[in-house]
């Protein structure tokens, strides 16, 4: 696509040659589900539409749009920014998945730095908290990812055992 850009409109000013190209890469990203032809149609017809009532949205392109060098230059441009978002689009799936790969990665080297890290003083005073609450006997703590597990361990077993009794209740009726 960008070789295409630079090979375009080399009449025009730089500022005028990117609004333009920006333009209609916007156009074909809108309108995956029309083909490149109707597109240019599209875009010739409402650029006459605007000059009609004179609103254009670029001016400099007065001169151009009966010119069948710059038709033929769009065309080819349009053409290439459907290749671009069609091949994005197949890609999709692999970038899914890199993303999926990375946060598992930086999840699973969370866990190691806090193994060997020592456990907060929040986490102590949770633990101790549990333990007294439940009855528990306490066991020495030694990393924050140890802290982490034995106190959801305790949570989830003590939800576990209210959700029970609590559907033996309900089941008493």
């Amino acid at each position: 696509m960008y070789q295409v850009k630079n090979q375009i409109y080399q009449d025009m000013t730089k500022t005028q040659k990117s609004a333009l190209c920006n333009f209609l890469r916007a156009l074909v990203k809108k309108s995956p589900e029309m083909n490149v032809d109707d597109i240019l149609d599209k875009f010739l017809e409402d650029e006459k539409y605007y000059f009609d009532i004179n609103n254009p949205h670029f001016e400099f392109l007065e001169n151009y749009l009966d010119d069948s060098k710059f038709l033929d230059e769009t065309l080819l441009y349009l053409k290439e920014c459907r290749k671009y978002y069609d091949y994005k689009k197949k890609q999709e799936p692999i970038i899914q998945a890199q993303k999926e790969f990375e946060k598992k990665k930086r999840a699973f080297l969370r866990e190691v730095k806090m193994s060997k890290e020592q456990p907060t003083k929040k986490q102590l005073y949770y633990y101790d908290r549990l333990c007294k609450k439940y009855n528990i006997d306490k066991k020495e703590l030694t990393s924050k990812l140890e802290a982490r597990d034995e106190i959801e361990r305790i949570l989830n077993e003590h939800d576990y055992r209210k959700n029970e009794y609590s559907r033996d209740f309900e089941n008493i009726d």
